[in-house]
């Protein structure tokens, strides 16, 4: 369900304002720009993988792990793109450079001044780049996750595909809540009286 924003900064549950970045496509070797409302128009799932800045050494592992689920996450409908505040042309010039990045074909987007970062609650003004964050904007354009670490830590992309499942699962099926670790086929649960305090039996 949409909240309505009170405090000024984009948070679970708020509807996504829309926005167009420019961007670097690896797979063409060409600028483009992504726009958040032609993504929503295709029913899509979108994922923004916020990081620090190109040419650093935590982000490089990172968009390589987010490469090697590339596929699975395209197959679940979702459009993933890695934003940082740099520009198309330190993304092309840095994916052409750093050898960890060889399989990145998502699209590289530039958050000029970090724009929407700072919207999101996800810009360290201290450094001036973004943190470490994931976002997850549902088909309807509502946030409906948000991961955020220090810059100093990495993000694991496995988990990231595993609740990317569990967000899909809930939403077309709205009565059913995941429990930790859920995966596919594994039990959900239903909500209700008769499951207070009796989880356990039910899992």
């Amino acid at each position: 369900m949409e909240n309505n924003n009170i405090t000024g900064i984009i948070t679970i549950g708020h509807k996504m304002p829309e926005f167009e970045m420019e961007a670097y496509d690896p797979t063409k070797r060409a600028f483009t720009k992504f726009s958040l409302k032609d993504s929503l128009k295709t029913k899509k799932w979108t994922v923004m993988v916020y990081y620090p800045a190109d040419f650093t050494f935590v982000c490089p592992t990172e968009l390589a792990d987010l490469a090697d689920h590339h596929k699975e996450l395209k197959d679940l409908g979702v459009n993933v793109v890695s934003v940082s505040s740099d520009t198309k042309f330190v993304h092309m010039a840095w994916r052409d450079t750093e050898k960890l990045l060889q399989n990145v074909n998502y699209l590289m987007l530039t958050d000029a001044e970090g724009k929407i970062a700072k919207k999101l609650g996800v810009y360290d003004e201290n450094s001036s780049l973004p943190y470490r964050a994931t976002i997850v904007i549902n088909p309807e354009g509502i946030v409906v996750g948000i991961e955020v670490n220090m810059n100093n830590v990495g993000r694991n992309m496995g988990e990231l595909v595993r609740k990317i499942k569990a967000f899909i699962h809930t939403y077309n099926n709205p009565s059913e809540v995941c429990p930790a670790k859920w995966e596919p086929g594994k039990k959900t649960l239903k909500p209700s009286e008769k499951l207070v305090g009796k989880v356990h039996e039910n899992i």
